[in-house]
């Protein structure tokens, strides 16, 4: 490493305080995905402070590069990527930096992330002759909505001039305690797609159900089938899941309504077999249409596809990762049905994708992502800054 391991420990103890700044600030002022224009100027700002020349990309993400002297035009780079992208979901902590924006909430973590690059890209930028090449900067927007903020940022050539060579982002995980990491070399996380269901059936009054076509029965008999379908048709060691969390029909005890609307999901970890099976979805609709002489249209929203870690790139990482923090505090993780935009990277170019534990059980902090009460040790910030950096100057990655 071109800096040891000491000093970005020293240095992050600096600036830990005004990572916890940039965090509360992040949390209090959530923004939803491709809404996030505050949150751009304000990573924009907070760079331009540090003295790192940035710009935007992906409408409301920011880029920068950081060089050393002796680096090349051409020299290719790693890239560290943060999301800023917030939930609608109500925060319920009790805490000074509670969200101020009623129904929007920093219940992922994302604003932990951008703070944590912040801090990180602070010390890289002070120390930038060391570097070996090149380091890009992402503040990326809209992970978690479609299309993902991901194709904004490939889209407008961020990966490019410079080529980004490798790429790395860490994910707040409150499975593991703070000061804990996990790691999982290949495939990692699921494709996934949503589905958009209209049921079309013909509604009267629920005693004289030769007069109706009932959209419900429709509807029941599309779920059934459809999860039999993936169940009895999964290739072998392929993870797949098809759910539903949403049906509504709008009729009463004895009137059958007109439609019916219904919501799920649909995730996999292999392309050909997803290719398949919605086709196969599509069909199920059609034969079921054509049985009650009603009309199912279901709309495919294609999303994310599957992450996969580059195994060596990973391993190197969770390598160095336990010389500087211990063999006991790195984790192997298991495979994971959940989804990330970062996969849209994972197609292009080497990544790895790691966990950085959060959880603190004394404190209460033990809630997970997506709940209404997700809050992290702050601590753990710190430990992210250090491995983020360390992965910046690291002779091996």
């Amino acid at each position: 490493m071109a800096i040891d391991f000491k000093k970005i420990e020293q240095s992050t103890e600096l600036l830990y305080e005004k990572a916890i700044s940039y965090r509360e600030h992040l949390h209090q002022n959530p923004e939803l995905s491709y809404e996030e224009y505050n949150t751009q100027k304000f990573v924009s700002d907070t760079l331009t402070a540090i003295g790192i020349e940035n710009t935007d990309i992906g409408e409301t993400g920011v880029i920068a590069l950081i060089s050393a002297d002796h680096h090349d035009k051409n020299d290719t780079c790693i890239a560290l990527r943060a999301d800023l992208d917030a939930l609608p979901i109500q925060e319920q902590n009790k805490v000074p930096y509670k969200s101020k924006v009623d129904g929007l909430m920093h219940a992922c973590g994302h604003d932990v992330h951008t703070s944590i690059l912040l801090g990180a890209a602070e010390i890289i930028h002070e120390n930038r002759n060391e570097l070996k090449r090149p380091v890009k900067l992402i503040f990326q927007p809209g992970e978690e909505k479609n299309p993902g903020g991901a194709t904004y940022v490939i889209r407008d050539g961020g990966l490019e001039n410079p080529k980004v060579e490798k790429m790395i982002a860490l994910h707040v995980f409150p499975d593991l305690d703070y000061g804990h990491f996990g790691f999982k070399e290949g495939l990692y996380m699921a494709s996934c797609d949503e589905l958009h269901i209209e049921v079309k059936g013909l509604g009267g009054h629920g005693a004289l159900p030769d007069r109706t076509v009932n959209p419900l029965f429709m509807g029941s008999e599309f779920i059934l089938k459809a999860k039999e379908y993936i169940d009895k048709n999964t290739p072998e060691d392929v993870p797949s899941v098809i759910n539903f969390g949403h049906f509504e029909a709008l009729g009463a005890t004895n009137v059958v309504p007109e439609s019916a609307i219904i919501k799920g999901t649909f995730r996999t970890m292999d392309e050909d077999w997803r290719a398949k099976a919605k086709t196969e979805l599509l069909a199920i609709a059609s034969e079921i249409s054509e049985k009650y002489n009603g009309n199912i249209k279901l709309n495919l929203s294609h999303g994310y596809p599957f992450l996969k870690n580059d195994e060596e790139l990973t391993n190197s990482i969770k390598e160095m990762t336990k010389r500087y923090f211990g063999t006991d505090h790195v984790h192997e993780l298991p495979l994971r049905m959940t989804s990330e935009d970062f996969a849209y990277y994972s197609q292009l170019v080497p990544v790895c994708f790691l966990r950085l534990g959060v959880r603190n059980k004394e404190k209460g902090i033990v809630h997970g992502l997506h709940h209404p009460k997700f809050d992290i040790e702050p601590l753990s910030i710190k430990k992210g800054i250090q491995i983020m950096t360390s992965i910046a100057f690291s002779d091996e990655v």
